[in-house]
């Protein structure tokens, strides 16, 4: 029992040390080129003096913090500010649509230095889409695999939720990839489910069948929740969802800045809630799905129907969750953004009129789903893995 304490204390105390030295990344990476001092870290992170002087030497060891000046003295020693390195690391975003492929390359700051399109048919079976994914990542990671550190294929370095755990001190160049694309799947256990539209997919687990490929971690989501979590690390607050309108419908749902994913990382599949009893078919199996409604008003060129349709549905997931904010994204929304954002807000302000209520504003989501799947593996680095 002794050395199960033992190994357990030891544990704890590198997770304490993981998450201070996340805590204070976090921060260098908020303060951006402007830095922050040692004290103000210390301050802001409730950790002591000693703490932060220990932390900030590791990273700069380590190339991911410089000193970056001083702050002018009020009267005693001129602080040394310390700024984030964002170029230390990098990590690639891949957004799988049922038709399109797009990678990112991001650095630590988020910041996309560099990314890839290409055609892809998630239908033309697990092989050829993992090839095509491999192929694509490897050309946009060229220039940074094999960089500083030891690489992370030859340890195992995922949680439970295929989530990297990569301590500073032996951090590679290329943290990992990120790959979002339709629902449903286990985010937990990166296997797909019978995804809308590609039932062959079931059970295919992609997260271990790219990370093979690649040699490097991989975190696979849905591309809603990747999108969501990637509007949150840029500083959209409290509770709102991300609707996304592309080739289906689904939702990102944040609650008290946090990605709610459910027990079984099932959470958000908007797209296929019933509003219309015996209505059209759906992919799913379904009659009546909202996206099916939707996508078959934006098939024939009814934007109105379309958006209204979507406002129907955005005001049944405002009641259920009394969430903050609407964003839309998604390509479909994005060749009329207008119109969609008109015609949701519009159903939107009527059902709160009704209600005697001030209506949820209703806006266009920044940012690209294969930006935020590269936040599903830069996330753990700063504490926050669900933003």
């Amino acid at each position: 029992m002794a050395d199960v304490n033992r190994t357990n204390g030891g544990a704890n105390l590198l997770a304490l040390r993981s998450h201070n030295t996340a805590l204070v990344l976090d921060l260098l990476r908020g303060a951006g080129a402007a830095g922050i001092s040692r004290l103000e870290l210390a301050e802001r992170t409730g950790l002591t003096p000693q703490a932060v002087s220990k932390i900030t030497a590791r990273l700069r060891e380590e190339g991911l913090a410089v000193e970056a000046g001083h702050r002018a003295s009020t009267g005693g020693k001129r602080r040394t500010v310390l700024r984030l390195v964002p170029g230390a690391g990098h990590a690639v975003g891949v957004h799988l649509d049922r038709d399109a492929l797009r990678t990112v390359l991001v650095d630590l700051a988020g910041t996309v230095v560099a990314e890839r399109c290409a055609a892809l048919d998630l239908g033309a079976g697990a092989e050829a889409v993992v090839t095509v994914v491999a192929g694509e990542v490897e050309a946009l990671a060229k220039g940074v695999r094999g960089g500083r550190g030891a690489g992370a294929a030859g340890a195992d370095t995922r949680s439970s939720a295929g989530t990297p755990e990569l301590p500073a001190e032996s951090l590679p160049a290329l943290l990992g990839v990120g790959a979002a694309l339709p629902g449903p799947l286990d985010h937990t256990r990166g296997v797909l489910h019978r995804v809308t539209g590609f039932p062959e997919w079931d059970g295919f687990p992609l997260r271990d069948a790219l990370a093979r490929r690649l040699g490097v971690p991989v975190v696979v989501d849905k591309d809603t929740n990747a999108a969501a979590l990637g509007l949150a690390v840029a500083g959209e607050r409290g509770s709102f969802a991300y609707l996304h309108l592309g080739t289906g419908l689904g939702a990102g749902l944040v609650i008290d800045g946090a990605v709610h994913r459910g027990a079984r990382t099932g959470a958000g599949e908007f797209g296929h809630q019933v509003v219309q009893l015996d209505g059209p078919p759906c992919g799913c199996g379904d009659r009546g799905c909202v996206e099916a409604l939707c996508l078959a008003a934006v098939a024939r060129g009814d934007l109105a129907e379309a958006a209204r349709v979507l406002g129907i549905a955005a005001g049944n997931l405002i009641a259920l969750l009394d969430i903050d904010l609407v964003l839309l994204g998604g390509r479909t929304v994005a060749t009329a953004p207008d119109a969609f954002l008109r015609g949701v807000a519009a159903v939107l302000d009527e059902r709160a009129r009704r209600a005697g209520e001030q209506p949820v504003p209703v806006g266009a989501a920044p940012g690209e789903v294969a930006d935020g799947a590269a936040q599903l593996v830069l996330g753990p680095l700063f504490g926050r893995a669900d933003a």
